[in-house]
């Protein structure tokens, strides 16, 4: 099974193939945002790669969401029109599960998650605020996302039953302000194209498509349109 891999959540842009359970092909770049300009040179690279190899992909697997609302809508309008023209299957990803399936198959997991521990993913959405949620080691959801203002007093009934693990680029900024002993800060945690390979696979392997017309991405807030500051500053 092959399936293109596409991730704009935030300032990262990697496109990726994947053959069963391994990475045969992948562009990314983490100079970003610049992901009007790149992503679609990456997909034709990407696809230009599975033409001559003899693997075209079976599905589309995009990142959907919550993180950047530009980005996001980038990504997701990339994967449609390359899933529509196939002709084959779009599969929408989790943007905090795929962080977690980054955290999983790292180094620090090698021995498995501590009893009792829980994920706590963390993208950026600006001063003090977080998309995020917990998940168990098998990725269940143990709360559900949401939009989360960050202090002191942050999650402090979960901390206080389990270790948890902070990560993402939202969490950096948090670390100062979340102090309980059970909490556990991984640095540098960023989401790439290749994490969203486990759930891309089990998705397939289970049929669970989304709806190539009408998918939209998972923002968890409504967008608010501001104007640039300098243009704020001349009326």
């Amino acid at each position: 099974m092959n399936v293109i891999l596409i991730e704009t959540s935030a300032k990262a842009c990697s496109v990726a193939l994947s053959c069963d359970f391994n990475i045969e092909f992948e562009r990314e770049t983490i100079e970003g945002p610049n992901h009007a300009t790149v992503l679609g040179q990456y997909v034709q690279e990407t696809m230009e790669f599975a033409r001559t190899r003899g693997l075209m992909p079976d599905a589309v697997a995009v990142s959907a969401g919550p993180g950047s609302y530009t980005g996001l809508r980038i990504g997701v309008s990339e994967a449609k029109g390359l899933a529509f023209g196939l002709g084959k299957p779009l599969i929408g990803i989790s943007t905090l599960k795929a962080l977690c399936c980054h955290v999983m198959f790292s180094p620090v997991f090698e021995e498995g998650m501590p009893e009792g521990g829980l994920y706590c993913p963390m993208v950026d959405a600006r001063r003090m605020e977080v998309y995020t949620a917990l998940y168990d080691s098998a990725l269940n959801e143990v709360r559900k996302v949401s939009a989360e203002i960050v202090d002191e007093n942050f999650l402090r009934d979960e901390l206080d039953r389990h270790p948890i693990y902070f990560f993402g680029d939202g969490a950096d900024k948090c670390q100062e302000v979340i102090k309980h002993p059970n909490a556990h800060f991984l640095p540098g945690v960023k989401v790439m194209a290749r994490d969203l390979m486990a759930l891309a696979v089990k998705a397939y392997n289970r049929g669970e498509f989304d709806d190539t017309a009408y998918f939209t991405p998972f923002y968890v807030k409504d967008f608010v349109a501001t104007k640039p500051k300098n243009l704020l500053e001349n009326l």
